[in-house]
């Protein structure tokens, strides 16, 4: 099974472009980048930006929903059912309080741990069963701070933490062709080790 949908996970507009929920788009809008300047564009039967490209010989869309994260399955799953996109040819990628900056995970399937974009994809794709690329952004808690998480997500990082994520999100490129092709294990393997 190869991945045949890329989501990036964050929320639409400039005032949100910088904030940590935004690790999803950041490593598309890099990805996008990377392929010689592959363009995504509005397609408004999918409420998303969206790009077709192809990565190690494999066609993949790459989608950026343009609803509010907590929609973020309206686009994953109209799009997932128009092309027939299985749940297991989908990878999410997002932001996650549980890793700190600079680390990236690789998973498949699990609990949406409280992400609201999760849920959503979730429930419109009917099963857990998708791939997701979970980019640290740290917890406050982390830093001794009492700042609510809904607050956290919505701010930008300090600039040592943008660093970090940066570092993971080039590491997480690196291993994307392994992912599009199938090979999991191997991908999580280069991915997870330091």
């Amino acid at each position: 099974m190869s991945i045949r949908l890329i989501v990036g996970l964050g929320n639409p507009g400039p005032e949100y472009e910088q904030t940590r929920h935004n690790a999803g788009f950041w490593l598309v809008d890099n990805l996008a980048h990377s392929l010689g300047g592959t363009l995504l564009q509005r397609e408004s039967r999918f409420n998303a930006l969206l790009a077709k490209t192809v990565i190690a010989k494999q066609d993949v869309w790459l989608l950026e929903p343009q609803t509010f994260m907590n929609r973020s399955g309206q686009a994953v799953g109209a799009l997932a059912r128009f092309y027939k996109i299985a749940p297991d040819e989908v990878l999410v990628v997002h932001d996650e309080l549980d890793l700190a900056p600079g680390i990236a995970k690789l998973k498949k399937g699990g609990s949406a741990a409280g992400h609201n974009g999760l849920k959503d994809i979730t429930a419109a794709l009917g099963s857990q069963d998708y791939w997701r690329l979970r980019l640290g952004i740290g917890h406050p808690r982390a830093h001794g701070s009492q700042q609510a998480v809904a607050d956290f997500v919505l701010h930008r990082p300090r600039r040592e933490e943008l660093s970090l994520i940066e570092q993971a999100i080039d590491k997480s490129l690196s291993v994307l062709p392994l992912v599009c092709e199938g090979k999991f294990d191997a991908a999580i393997m280069e991915l997870h080790t330091a």
